[in-house]
Order: structure tokens, then C-alpha cells, then sequence
């Protein structure tokens, strides 16, 4: 059975030419999950499968560099030539829903529900999607935030989301196969993760991308502060 992470962007903290914010496809054999949804990532996405085909999104937190595309794929789900049998299952920090409707309110109600069924996260969350096992854990970013461990098949895909280094960094990449890091700074942070803090707590997994890298910062700089390399939009990177 295959486990792959594509890489749909990573850019921080507003999209560029060709590179969308963050947004991640794991994808087994049978089971598409998206985890986050930056602005550009619904584009990407179809470069890979069809929205309507997705089994669930995972957000990690509530900033838009994270989320934005949700809005756009509410239409496209409700309003295109999709066929969306379902809403899809939508694991996100309490109260993304009432922001999602804020956003879409027209001339009448626009309920999330419509779209998605929205479950709200917490800490130490597990779910089943599929063959996929999720697992959240709360992560330190100044407002509630999560990262991710996903496993399949014996394999573990690790995923900081957005934070600062915390003792939930070092749970979500202990014996991760593949751990996909934040390095959004250059000098300690109380929101997120310098190029050392993420190959710190990588010593924990056996494989470390970096991914989110921050405008003061260049690739080549945080790959060899971090010695790993970057992902970019379009990579594919086999897990199990």
C-alpha cells in the first residue's frame, strides 16, 4: 500500500508566483486527505485529484494563509459542476464554521454544513478517515492551534502546523517516518519555529522536510541552518 505526501504550497505568509500558501494532499491507495488550505491550494488540488473526490480536510489552525481556499471551495462544491454526494467531513479549531459564514453571507444565510461536516478539534483528537489514521495535538502559536500525526500501514507522517517550539513538537515528531516542519524565522519566536528548533526536534523522526519558510529567511539559509531539505509545490515524497 502506498502513503505519499504532495506538497500543494508552502508559501508564508501570502502567496507568490506559482507558489500557494501552505496545503498538503496525503494520499493512500484509497483515501485523500487535505491538510490545510491556503490561498492557491484549491488550484494546486486540481492539478491531483477533483475537490468533490477529497475524503476529508484537516486545518490546523485559524489564519488565513491556512484556511483561505475554503472559501472559494464552498462554491465550487455547492454552485459548479462538481458532484458532491456529501458535505465533506471538515476537522478545524472551534469556531471556524461561524468565520466561514461570516465570510459567505449574501443576501441569505450561507451554512457551512451545507459543504462540509465540521468537527471541531482539540487536543489529543483521533479519527479514522479511510485507512488514514489522524491524530491532533494542540501546538503553542498565540491562538488555538494543532499539529498532526497521520498514520498508515505502520507509517507516520508528522506535521507541525504553525508553533513555537513545545512539548507537543517533540510528541508529533518522535519516530515520525516523515516530519514536515515550520521554519518560518530567524531568531526565537513565541509563534513559531526557527530552522534549529525544527531539526531539534526532528533528532525525534527519521526524515525532516521544511516547509512555511518566512520571508526573512532564504531556502538555502533555513536548509542548511536546519541541514534538510525544503518541499516545494508539486514534490511528492513516498512515506510508506
Amino acid at each position: 500500500m502506498t502513503f505519499t505526501l504532495t506538497t500543494l504550497g508552502t508559501a508564508s505568509p501570502y502567496p507568490r508566483p506559482g507558489q500557494p500558501c501552505s496545503g498538503y494532499l496525503l494520499r493512500t491507495d484509497t483515501t485523500t486527505v487535505w491538510v490545510d488550505a491556503g490561498p492557491g491550494t484549491l488550484a494546486a488540488l486540481q492539478q491531483h485529484t477533483s475537490p468533490d473526490r477529497v475524503d476529508a480536510i484537516w486545518i490546523s489552525h485559524t489564519h488565513a494563509d491556512h484556511t483561505a481556499d475554503l472559501l472559494p471551495l464552498y462554491y465550487a462544491l455547492l454552485y459548479a459542476d462538481l458532484h458532491l454526494d456529501r458535505p465533506i467531513p471538515l476537522y478545524a479549531p472551534r469556531g471556524l464554521a461561524q468565520r466561514l459564514e461570516t465570510f459567505l453571507a449574501g443576501a441569505r444565510p450561507n451554512p457551512a454544513s451545507a459543504a462540509f461536516t465540521v468537527h471541531d478539534l482539540h487536543d489529543d483528537h483521533r479519527t479514522e478517515i479511510g485507512d488514514i489514521t489522524l491524530h491532533t495535538l494542540a501546538v503553542d502559536h498565540g491562538l488555538p492551534a494543532y499539529g498532526l500525526r497521520a498514520t498508515h500501514s505502520g507509517a507516520t507522517f508528522a506535521y507541525s502546523g504553525d508553533t513555537a517550539p513545545c512539548p507537543a513538537l517533540n510528541r508529533l515528531a518522535e519516530d515520525a517516518t516523515l516530519f514536515l516542519c515550520e521554519a518560518d524565522t530567524t531568531t526565537p519566536s513565541p509563534y513559531h519555529c526557527t530552522p534549529e528548533d525544527a531539526a531539534k526536534a526532528a533528532q525525534r523522526a527519521h526524515h525532516l522536510l521544511l516547509t512555511h519558510i518566512g520571508p526573512t529567511l532564504t531556502e538555502h539559509e533555513a536548509t542548511d541552518r536546519a541541514h534538510a531539505p525544503a518541499t516545494h509545490p508539486g514534490d511528492h515524497h513516498p512515506i510508506a
